[in-house]
């Protein structure tokens, strides 16, 4: 009986701990656990060198209300209800922090819908539905982009391209860009320039900027859809905190200056601090075009090397860059300039070098044979003219020819003494 007795409490035991085990915790740290949290790397400038973290926290209550919300789209109009401004109040205010004008302030949205996976999506989503999922394509991110702005306080327009099947933005700056690289697009709508917005493009350290245009959508058909149905009111907020990381350097070594065509060329760096294991970006310009060469690792010394052969001839830039990490924050080098050469180049130097040696040898020898006596001879003149002490007595010269003079008086006296001895002989009697 206490056997069977003690057997059943057991049981109870392991069941009510069973139980206590299927209890979910309170709902507080439930809402903390199951938060989503994003985070993306933002510019101080889109050419400057800070690097922030930016981080969103989207409440977990958010993901399902907006999944449950209207998604059909029946015309263009539709489009505008998937702008919500409301949600994003707090990461626009965040950014307020770093920029004082809105080109600025745009650019850095730009980065961060860049950052976001690019996939074809039907149908539309809502901004929180994106960004819990992590992947898009140009009219999620488009609406992304849009809510930010007008959080912000930017008016902005969604541009429809029907034909091309693609969406852009259009961003009313309050003036002309001045950080775009390439010659500035917009449209005109209600008799205010919007700037096109590019939204898609996976280099977001180098992606469109504000007044940047591709050239798919470049002199096109576009529709202006104003944000006229965009919504008013949210269920709730993303949260954002920014944190400026740690500060980077990358350098570039190139082994020529000069190559011929179709030579290989070594190109090698470091990234400083040490970051093992990230990857290093290699572009080239060439014809005023930046392309990407290749994506190498860098080595446990934080080093890279890479091996290339440049594919067209002339002037060539060379740049290499790094996205960051959670701790340091991206870099790019200082550009390196060379020139590739053509065979028949190489060919023609040497020709030139030949002729330009022979010649020289040639002026050479004609130097050296060119006569060196007209200074000593006038030298020697002056010297002789200009001696106060010369004079016919006392000259070596002078006494030279009295000494021959006295000679020659002496020998006709001996031949005349010798020709009367001959006449007074008998024979000549």
């Amino acid at each position: 009986m206490k056997k069977s007795l003690l057997k059943m409490v057991c049981l109870m035991i392991v069941v009510l701990v069973a139980v206590l085990a299927l209890i979910p915790p309170n709902n507080a740290q439930s809402q903390t656990a199951e938060n989503y949290t994003v985070t993306f790397l933002i510019f101080d400038h889109p050419d400057g060198n800070k690097t922030y973290e930016l981080n969103l926290t989207i409440p977990q209550t958010l993901y399902p209300a907006y999944t449950q919300k209207n998604h059909n789209v029946f015309a263009s109009r539709d489009f505008s209800k998937f702008v919500t401004p409301q949600v994003f109040t707090q990461v626009a205010d965040t950014l307020w922090e770093l920029y004082d004008n809105a080109e600025d302030f745009t650019n850095a949205v730009l980065t961060m819908v860049h950052q976001i996976t690019y996939e074809e999506t039907i149908p539309s989503r809502y901004p929180v539905e994106t960004l819990v999922i992590g992947k898009g394509d140009c009219d999620l991110f488009a609406y992304i982009a849009a809510s930010i702005l007008e959080a912000g306080g930017i008016n902005t327009v969604l541009l429809f391209y029907e034909t091309q099947a693609h969406m852009q933005l259009g961003v009313d700056l309050g003036s002309a860009p001045v950080d775009a690289r390439t010659e500035i697009f917009r449209v005109i709508h209600q008799n205010v320039p919007y700037y096109i917005a590019e939204c898609t493009g996976s280099a977001w350290r180098s992606g469109w900027r504000v007044g940047e245009c591709p050239e798919n959508y470049q002199n096109v058909t576009v529709q202006v859809v104003p944000l006229t149905g965009m919504e008013r009111a949210s269920p709730g907020q993303i949260s954002a905190s920014l944190r400026e990381l740690d500060p980077s350097v990358i350098t570039l070594q190139v082994s020529h200056s000069f190559a011929v065509e179709n030579t290989q060329i070594t190109l090698s760096g470091q990234i400083l601090p040490i970051s093992p294991n990230e990857n290093v970006t290699i572009r080239a310009q060439a014809s005023q075009r930046w392309v990407t060469i290749a994506t190498v690792p860098t080595q446990q010394d934080g080093k890279f090397n890479h091996t290339w052969t440049p594919p067209a001839m002339g002037p060539i830039k060379l740049q290499v860059s790094w996205t960051g990490n959670s701790q340091y924050s991206g870099a790019s080098s200082d550009s390196y300039n060379m020139v590739v050469l053509p065979h028949y180049f190489i060919v023609v130097l040497i020709i030139a070098a030949v002729v330009l040696t022979i010649m020289l040898v040639v002026f050479v020898r004609l130097l050296r044979r060119k006569p060196q006596l007209s200074t000593v001879t006038s030298e020697s003149v002056s010297q002789v003219t200009t001696n106060p002490d010369f004079s016919p007595e006392n000259s070596e010269t002078t006494n030279v020819f009295s000494e021959d003079t006295q000679d020659l008086d002496h020998a006709s006296e001996l031949c005349d003494e010798n020709l009367e001895n001959t006449l007074e002989t008998p024979d000549n009697k």
